[in-house]
């Protein structure tokens, strides 16, 4: 494979180690290093650099330091795009303390930190909830005289925004642009969300006016966050004109904005704007997957809006997209919530059928929806035949079995339950022990308490 030992030879081992590693088959890249090696070419810091940022991407900073020990080995001397590279997978992990022994160890082997070393500990401060910390950060480049770039500033901005410094956030943009930094449109998208987010919709509308004024193009994600902003603070009417204004400048959402408009318009009781949406999304010609269909499906059988549900699922239907699992429990939820236990037990077999294993989720709704029925019978039917059960799964059957009157079987159920070492939610425990008190079984009622108070001590409640 190799024919010549120069830097060709390296190249194209770099190259193949590249691809490998955006491919995630980390074990061929090592593969290929060896084979290079056992042929007499030698492995430089880009090869190894380029594993260490794919350990550190795809499985762990342990495993991309432990490549800094063979790269030591073979005589390979560790750069600063090595440290970069590990600095921002324990940033990734949100591992501050091994974030900033990494840069210690870098200034300890004589290693000078570059903007992006900077860059990079300086996002883990602010991700970490150490605002001060990550400013201070911002002074050292300075006081390096390590020229910021525009990455640089976004960081500091977007940091000051999650942390609850908006304001600071804003006063820092408008300083920074009187000393002739360019704004790009993901500083403007930083400062519309901070400011959405502490519920300012005004100036947020102002600063997408601004965006548009000086020639920056604004995105999907631009107009979503104000129109989101809009509808949350109930200023609907404003919502509706960014979005009318999107639409007059040739804008088209995707289906992720389309799906994030419409769940505002619904949770705000604005029935006849999101079915407007839904018909422009339509008209539009939007690809639509089986997630944003799902999105949707559930959205409408959440606001009771049946009809327009099962006229997504027959839509899905006649574009050739396959229901997965997700589809089957939202429909089995919406069924049995409407009463229609035999349609959402007809799903639960589809998705049998299908080659699906029916969710814990699909489960509990279908198991609630029995409960509520009255046909406890076969609600402990399916409880038994599942393999596995979550506290929902055991108060659905507890408050089933109280409402018929049947706590002491109630009270087994919730036993078996503790003794299994899940949590029981209050209202359960309540409903079983008033129950066997009201029933006569004051001993049941007793035991009952004895064990959850056994339970307690031996941390399992």
């Amino acid at each position: 494979m190799w024919r010549t030992k120069g830097g060709l030879s390296t190249k194209l081992l770099n190259i193949s180690v590249v691809c490998f590693c955006k491919a995630k088959q980390l074990e061929k890249a090592e593969a290929v290093i060896i084979d290079g090696v056992k042929v007499g070419v030698e492995a430089d810091v880009v090869t190894y650099n380029t594993l260490i940022t794919a350990y550190c991407q795809f499985v762990g900073i342990h495993e991309g330091y432990s490549v800094l020990h063979r790269m030591k080995e073979v005589g390979v001397i560790p750069d600063v795009v090595t440290y970069n590279s590990l600095i921002a997978g324990a940033t990734k992990h949100g591992l501050l303390s091994r974030c900033i022994d990494l840069f210690e160890e870098m200034l300890d082997l004589g290693i000078f930190p570059d903007v992006w070393s900077y860059n990079t500990l300086m996002h883990c401060f602010f991700k970490s909830g150490k605002p001060d910390e990550g400013y201070r950060v911002f002074r050292d480049i300075l006081l390096q005289g390590i020229p910021p770039c525009p990455t640089t500033f976004n960081i500091l901005i977007n940091g000051l925004c999650k942390n609850g410094y908006t304001e600071n956030a804003m006063m820092l943009f408008r300083y920074l642009k009187r000393h002739a930094f360019v704004p790009q449109l993901v500083t403007y998208n930083i400062l519309i969300h901070g400011l959405c987010k502490s519920g300012r919709p005004a100036p947020a509308r102002r600063l997408l006016k601004e965006l548009v004024e000086i020639g920056v193009i604004p995105d999907t994600v631009t107009y979503t966050t104000v129109i989101k902003c809009c509808f949350r603070s109930r200023r609907f009417e404003e919502g509706l004109q960014v979005l009318a204004d999107m639409r007059s400048k040739g804008y088209i959402f995707d289906s992720h904005a389309y799906c994030t408009v419409i769940s505002c318009l619904l949770k705000a009781g604005r029935t006849k704007d999101a079915h407007q949406c839904l018909e422009n999304m339509i008209m539009n010609g939007v690809n639509l997957d089986i997630v944003a269909y799902n999105t949707l499906i559930n959205l409408y059988y959440k606001n009771g809006k049946l009809e327009d549900a099962y006229f997504l699922v027959e839509d899905a239907e006649k574009r050739g997209l396959v229901h997965d699992v997700y589809t089957h429990t939202i429909l089995i939820d919406g069924l049995c919530k409407t009463g229609d236990i035999k349609g959402a037990e007809h799903h639960l077999d589809c998705m049998n059928k299908m080659g699906f294993v029916p969710n814990l989720i699909a489960f509990n709704c279908f198991i609630n929806g029995l409960c509520k029925a009255g046909q406890i019978d076969h609600a402990l039917h399916v409880f038994k035949s599942m393999a596995e059960k979550d506290c929902f799964t055991y108060s659905s059957m507890v408050h089933g079995l109280c409402r018929t009157g049947r706590f002491r079987e109630a009270s087994k159920l919730l036993l078996s339950c503790i003794r299994g070492g899940m949590k029981i939610l209050k209202s359960d425990k309540e409903a079983v022990i008033n129950g066997l008190r009201r029933s006569g079984f004051l001993h049941e009622a007793r035991k009952l308490q004895s064990s959850i108070r056994v339970a307690k001590l031996l941390h399992y409640q």
